[in-house]
């Protein structure tokens, strides 16, 4: 009998310190990319928005991004009008990582716009965190992340995809795309209305309810660590 529980005790032990091993590059690998998020403690960018909801009709318009660390973000469009868009991590990835209060779990390798990364699943360890589970697919060479699907309680399961250029070694993408479902994702304030008419849209007909939506930002230039006064994210 102890010839064949030494062997099995053996493989079991292996098989803990593998799982271990992986759950501590996971754990490395999420603080590399948090790591090169935190040297921003704000920014201020302009760019174009482009907002792609069949029932909507938005113009695409210039925008002024604001950041600051941890999580505040605001996007203001070229009328004036402010938007915030809610729900944890949305458009962008500091909120995500403000908290340490998760547990990564490696979830194999992939690849994200033609990108070869390591997937990795944060799970909130907080029971009243809005997101469920964070999946994102991260970039080791360059310590980014190429796209994040969130999984919340309040708004279904959306995807981010980001595209880098000349602001990577800020960990800032040049493009972020953000795709959501039009029956489970609440727009943020200031998207709600037509900006044409200035009159609120007509609600989705039943065949759009599954659609996809996307909002597209695309950078044209960051100012970093600059300062950002706090009457930018007032309501």
């Amino acid at each position: 009998m102890k010839k064949i529980l030494r062997p099995l005790l053996l493989v079991a032990t292996c098989a803990c310190m593998a799982v271990a091993g992986q759950a501590q590059e996971a754990d490395a690998l999420v603080k590399k990319v948090k790591d090169k998020l935190a040297t921003v403690k704000d920014y201020q960018a302009s760019g174009t928005m482009k907002v792609d909801v069949s029932f909507m009709k938005i113009p695409e318009s210039k925008v002024v991004i604001y950041y600051k660390n941890p999580d505040k973000f605001r996007i203001k469009k070229e009328d004036g009008i402010a938007i915030v868009p809610k729900g944890g991590g949305n458009v962008n990835l500091g909120g995500l990582f403000a908290s340490s209060n998760y547990t990564a779990v490696p979830a194999g390798k992939g690849t994200a716009g033609g990108v070869a990364v390591s997937i990795v699943k944060l799970l909130p360890l907080d029971e009243n965190s809005d997101i469920v589970v964070a999946t994102l697919y991260i970039d080791e060479k360059q310590s980014v992340t190429r796209k994040a699907v969130m999984t919340t309680r309040s708004n279904g399961t959306y995807e981010m995809e980001m595209t880098y250029g000349q602001y990577i070694n800020w960990g800032l993408p040049d493009k972020v795309v953000f795709s959501f479902s039009t029956r489970e994702y609440k727009l943020p304030k200031g998207l709600a209305f037509d900006y044409d008419t200035g009159e609120k849209p007509a609600a989705p007909a039943a065949s759009d309810k599954e659609q996809k939506g996307q909002l597209i930002i695309t950078y044209a230039s960051y100012t970093v660590n600059k300062g950002v006064a706090d009457s930018q994210f007032k309501q």
